[in-house]
């Protein structure tokens, strides 16, 4: 089957996806797409999606989207990847938040406690109106970073 994008890459390039593999530099995934991006060369070895497929143990649907990505977006994006701009979720407590938390949790616990758990400080939070609903999960991060 004729291949959509074609993959060619300078020598420029090819030097530093080796470099990438040689001293794995990166994460995985990085790794992985210098392996593939090498491989699929039309200058080079120009293997078959699914060869590249069974060697690096990922889908034929992998090796064409990095392939297209190559293409369609350049070198360094398809690479690296797509830094995010943004947070995946805004925070749920803002700094005036976490330093009542704080404060909260080195007072003394309420009656019929001897210390304070996450999930009291997280209902406690919400009883005090600070926000309208907080997890533990979220008040045990804004202390671990208090230390």
């Amino acid at each position: 089957m004729q291949k959509k994008y074609i993959v060619r890459l300078t020598a420029e390039e090819r030097h530093q996806l080796q470099a990438v593999i040689k001293k794995l530099n990166g994460s995985s995934q990085k790794v992985r797409r210098a392996q593939i991006l090498l491989k699929a060369d039309a200058d080079g070895p120009n293997w078959t999606d699914q060869q590249i497929a069974e060697a690096f143990d990922c889908r034929t649907k992998t090796v064409e989207n990095i392939r297209r990505r190559l293409v369609e977006q350049g070198f360094e994006i398809t690479l690296n990847g797509v830094k995010r701009t943004r947070p995946p979720t805004d925070k749920r407590l803002d700094g005036e938040q976490e330093a009542q938390v704080i404060a909260m949790r080195l007072g003394p616990p309420p009656a019929g406690y001897a210390n304070w758990s996450l999930r009291l400080l997280a209902r406690k939070v919400v009883e005090l109106g600070l926000v309208e609903a907080v997890s533990h999960e979220t008040v045990r991060q804004t202390l671990k970073k208090t230390g």
